[in-house]
């Protein structure tokens, strides 16, 4: 099994921080019934115009890890026309696993 991680930096049309809840609410819940994946805010919790997001997999290979992440990416961008956005960063490690006793 592989884990996948996207961060991603956005910049948000929200002048409070209730508009940047309501985005990112909505945002993060799309997410999780779209894709099945697990993601929070990260960062950036007090700025009203900017997020950082993560979004992690787990896949039964690196190439389908990174494509449904890319997927997410691509949707987002099309969804929230109005949301733009900045640097993103990806990650993927092997996870070990081991039998139990």
């Amino acid at each position: 099994m592989h884990v996948a991680l996207l961060q991603m930096r956005l910049l948000l049309p929200s002048r409070t921080l209730k508009e940047k809840r309501s985005i990112v609410k909505s945002v993060l819940s799309r997410a999780r019934n779209r894709f099945n994946v697990a993601c929070s805010e990260s960062a950036l919790h007090d700025q009203p115009a900017d997020a950082e997001l993560c979004f992690v997999t787990v896949a039964a290979s690196p190439t389908r890890a990174r494509q449904l992440l890319q997927e997410l990416e691509s949707w987002l961008v099309s969804e929230r026309p109005d949301v733009e956005i900045g640097p993103a960063r990806g990650a993927i490690g092997r996870l070990r696993t081991s039998p139990l006793p």
